[in-house]
């Protein structure tokens, strides 16, 4: 019987059919970039105070300025307060400026905004004072969408396929995206970003999977880590498209309708040859496999192609040998820690982008081009230094820049912005490097689990993250804190993993002794006795 892996080599690893598939995702990744970020962008803080229509009933006559005087406070700083406003009274116009107002209370008829104010999410929908919080609640029902998505989609990619997968996300992605314009209120846009994160999630599990599975074995990584700098790429191209664009239904339609150029993707994008032999499907692979040779302008023999068998199902792991092993558990409970704390902090640094001090469209640019060296680099870096000591050290460093982050006044922006940088810079790269770690760590026949378990507590941590800078107006310092905290202790739990640069993958939940194993052809075979009881291949990441 021939394995998959060996007609991967013999149409080539990385040749002219994967470079054009990674292309084509790598174009859909990349503009997965807009719904994860654009919105920051739409919520602004803009001038604006309560609106008191009320005193013009006394008076009304009264220019722009002598209403504010009478029936707006001013704040320490001598401002006019934005969120209260004096109590209405019954007296007559007289009466108010003789004596004079003192007691406040909350907005009660909604909000003024500058006449010369581009729309924005803020002044569509007034999501100032008791209402601003609703912006960091939406972003987290936005990752509540990734992660259901995660689980949606993740099912039906292994039951219908990566192409019909990747094709329906990027519908839905764009559709919902532009509907998101043309919403009457905030409650329907929470709703359809919902929905449109969902469908990033597909995109992303579809494009890892179809990605991986075309690619040989020693490209894996790379493959993964391309696609990834083209959404940072996005982020980059974001920042220039948020500062042309300032209204904010052009702005939501703009980032979202350019997946609808892609519409070509219906007749070139491939199916994965690998998953349609899982699912017996052996015709419409080979057919695959000798048009992706032709490309690469190999060829394969028929003999070898008819060698070619649909692989036997194996029987997974329950989640529960996840936790019933003393090993397992270990690297289950610090991978899954380590996943939700670099989605913490990711989003927590990517989503307050505006929140450093400097130009938030010069930030958002930098943001996403630090990312393009600190994902590519990994893939030397993981060859010098192993998984272990890159996974640490990006943890402890980018947990140690948010914590210095807490120590620098406000009026030092640059220094702020600089801290915040390499703290972006350190936790892309461990994102990265968690996605290579993860799956040497896991046993074959319970690898999928396990990684799909490390993926749901990094959505949980995307949830999560809006709502911690929710804990400011206790004290500006306390997200920063939690965001510098949590790397650091899952840097040091990961100095207790195994480390797995050049060592073979585990096929079992029990380690097999060194002795059983013997190589053979690029093969590993389980020895008992004289017999050959099994064998599996050999694969590197």
């Amino acid at each position: 019987m021939t394995h998959f892996g060996d007609i991967i080599n013999a149409i080539g690893d990385l040749g002219p059919f994967q470079k054009w598939l990674l292309l084509m995702l790598s174009l859909a990744n990349f503009l997965t970039a807009f719904p994860m970020f654009g919105q920051v962008f739409m919520v602004l803080d803009v001038p604006h105070h309560c609106k008191t229509s009320w005193i013009y009933a006394i008076s009304p006559n009264l220019t722009e300025e002598q209403l504010l005087n009478l029936t707006i406070p001013r704040n320490t700083q001598g401002s006019y307060e934005e969120c209260l406003m004096y109590t209405p009274v019954n007296w007559d116009i007289d009466s108010v400026v003789e004596y004079g107002l003192n007691v406040t209370k909350k907005c009660q008829e909604g909000w003024v905004y500058s006449s010369e104010q581009i729309p924005t999410l803020v002044t569509q929908f007034d999501l100032v004072c008791d209402r601003k919080e609703l912006n960091d609640i939406s972003q987290s029902i936005y990752m509540l969408g990734l992660l259901l998505g995660a689980v949606v989609f993740g099912s039906l990619s292994d039951r219908i396929g990566r192409r019909p997968i990747i094709l329906l996300s990027m519908l839905v992605m764009g559709a919902f995206g532009v509907g998101a314009a043309f919403v009457p209120n905030f409650y329907v846009y929470v709703i359809l970003r919902c929905l449109v994160g969902a469908a990033v999630s597909g995109i992303f599990i579809g494009i890892l999977a179809l990605g991986t599975e075309w690619v040989g074995v020693p490209y894996r990584s790379h493959a993964v880590i391309v696609t990834h700098c083209c959404f940072s790429i996005g982020q980059m191209v974001l920042a220039g498209l948020a500062y042309g664009v300032r209204n904010w239904r052009l702005l939501q339609i703009a980032g979202s309708a350019p997946v609808f150029c892609l519409f070509f993707y219906i007749w070139v994008l491939p199916e994965s040859a690998r998953w349609l032999m899982t699912k017996e499907k052996v015709k419409e692979a080979k057919n695959l496999l000798q048009k992706a040779a032709s490309v690469n302008r190999r060829t394969i023999s028929p003999e070898l192609l008819d060698q070619l068998t649909p692989e036997k199902k194996v029987k997974s792991g329950n989640i529960l040998y996840l936790f019933l092993k003393k090993r397992l558990r270990k690297v289950t409970l610090v991978m899954a820690y380590a996943w939700f704390v670099n989605s913490l902090v990711y989003y927590g640094l990517s989503l307050n982008v505006g929140s450093f001090g400097l130009d938030i469209y010069l930030t958002q640019l930098v943001f996403g081009a630090v990312e393009i060296p600190a994902r590519f680099g990994c893939i030397f870096l993981l060859q010098w230094f192993g998984r272990k000591k890159c996974q640490g050290c990006f943890l402890l460093l980018g947990g140690a820049m948010c914590l210095i982050i807490t120590c620098i006044p406000k009026d030092l922006p640059v220094v702020v912005t600089t801290m915040a940088v390499i703290g972006k810079f350190a936790i892309a790269a461990s994102f990265s490097v968690s996605y290579v770690y993860a799956a040497e760590l896991f046993p074959t026949i319970i690898r999928q689990t396990g990684v799909g378990l490390c993926s749901m507590s990094s959505r949980v941590g995307g949830i999560i993250s809006p709502l911690i800078s929710l804990l400011d107006k206790y004290h500006p310092a306390i997200p920063m804190v939690i965001f510098g905290s949590t790397p650091v202790t899952a840097g040091i739990l990961c100095f207790l993993l195994p480390e797995t640069r050049g060592k073979e993958l585990q096929d079992h939940t029990e380690e097999a002794k060194e002795s059983q194993w013997a190589s053979e052809n690029g093969h590993l075979t389980l020895k008992d006795g004289d017999r050959d009881v099994g064998h599996t291949r050999v694969t590197r990441v």
